[in-house]
């Protein structure tokens, strides 16, 4: 079995996590190999209904996605996180867990995250209805030292590095 490890794919809401981890996803299993898919987005609709986006709720939200994306790394699977997790402590704590921890960065700037704004959030914000949105309402800490930055989500040299460090 190969060696397990969590990619913490992480950046400003709709910078692009989500489709740079379905594109390295795609690359791994080409490969043979089968990651875990963990997307904040879908695992806060399917276990963590109504838990909220204050302090202490996402700091339980991120501590239980570190929790999981360990054990399942532990049993040998490549685990791909995609979540904002915009305190660098969140991230930390599950670098900390894993034996083996990459921290992908999505740099995408304020302006084109906005444009890529799907769920609305961004609109939200502007109009004063969501004050607890990273970059906007609460600080984004961006990661000091990450395994890999990716220019937006559609990054090809990031996934090739990812790809690389993974093998």
């Amino acid at each position: 079995m190969s060696a397990g490890a969590v990619v913490w794919f992480t950046g400003l809401p709709a910078s692009g996590k989500s489709t740079l981890a379905r594109t390295v996803s795609r690359r791994l299993e080409r490969r043979g190999r089968r990651p875990i898919l963990l997307d904040s987005d879908e695992l806060r609709d399917a276990i963590a209904v109504g838990l909220g986006y204050g302090p202490k709720a996402r700091s339980g939200f991120y501590a239980a996605l570190a929790n999981l994306a360990v054990l399942l790394a532990k049993q040998g699977h490549v685990v791909l996180v995609a979540a904002t997790a915009h305190r660098r402590a969140y991230r930390d704590r599950a670098r900390k867990q894993a034996g083996r921890f990459l921290e992908v960065f999505v740099d995408a700037p304020l302006e084109d995250c906005r444009g890529r704004d799907i769920k609305g959030l961004y609109r939200l914000a502007a109009k004063g209805k969501l004050r607890s949105l990273p970059g906007v309402g609460v600080r984004y800490e961006a990661p000091v030292h990450p395994e890999v930055v990716a220019r937006g989500g559609r990054d090809a040299e990031a996934v090739a590095r990812l790809i690389r460090l993974l093998a």
